[in-house]
């Protein structure tokens, strides 16, 4: 989180950093109809009620009203990247993780609206400073040309290249994997994996037990931009954190073990 490692400092801080966020949105959110800032401010409404459409939570007004405050403040914050589309998935791990501590039952039918007013703006807040922290180390993935994505596509492919027994599978999308796997890497997962799960794994995945199946570009590429995660569970990803933890050692730290 953005908090200090010093106990006796946090109460401290996390209220600074509280009443700093809502002194960006005094400062900077009435410019949100700015001739400058409104094309940013659209595509944010715009994307807002994209985000997790099948979750009744992420479709109430206020859950909306604070996404779009979030959005907007960290984009004009930071004008090298700006907002950039699927930005608005990494705030949500954020704001249910801090939701959670208020809500006894089923958190993705919570209404919002039933929260003393404080809470509401702690979680806000909250969420704020710990998606701005996320995306400090991962800036150049929204920069111009998004060569963050870029370089990580390119290694999921190297990588691939070198641990798929089968790499005949994917001689049909060999220079493709940018039409599936950008949105891996631009969302962190989020549209891949259910909530819950993706709370606990956002950056790294590996499955190909049904590709070995198909040879065609059509289906393989279907299959990678549909997998088929509905139903995970916290069993099904520690075993691909296990799998994920192995690989950055045998490939990340050795890039050579592995040769083709």
């Amino acid at each position: 989180g953005y908090l200090p490692a010093n106990m006796e400092r946090r109460d401290l801080v996390l209220k600074r950093k509280r009443n700093e966020y809502f002194g960006f949105i005094e400062q900077y959110y009435h410019s949100r109809t700015d001739e400058h800032y409104k094309d940013t401010y659209r595509q944010i409404h715009i994307d807002i009620p994209r985000t997790n459409p099948l979750i009744p939570l992420f479709q109430q007004p206020t859950v909306q009203e604070v996404f779009e405050r979030i959005l907007f403040i960290w984009a004009i914050r930071h004008p090298a990247s700006g907002y950039v589309q699927g930005i608005n998935d990494l705030v949500t791990p954020f704001f249910v993780v801090f939701l959670s501590e208020f809500v006894e039952e089923d958190v993705e039918n919570f209404e919002m609206a039933g929260l003393p007013l404080e809470t509401q703006r702690n979680i806000e807040a909250d969420s704020f400073w710990c998606m701005s922290k996320l995306l400090d180390g991962i800036q150049d993935n929204y920069t111009f040309a998004q060569p963050g994505i870029q370089n990580k596509v390119k290694a999921l492919e190297e990588l691939v290249s070198r641990i798929d027994r089968h790499p005949w599978a994917f001689e049909a999308i060999r220079g493709e994997y940018l039409q599936f796997a950008f949105r891996w890497m631009n969302n962190l997962l989020m549209r891949e994996l259910p909530l819950r799960c993706t709370i606990r794994l956002w950056d790294t995945y590996q499955w190909r037990k049904e590709i070995l199946s198909m040879v065609d570009f059509q289906g393989l590429l279907m299959l990678l931009q549909n997998l088929p995660t509905i139903h995970w569970g916290n069993e099904e990803v520690g075993l691909l954190l296990a799998e994920a933890y192995r690989l950055k050692y045998m490939f990340a730290d050795a890039p050579n073990h592995y040769k083709r």
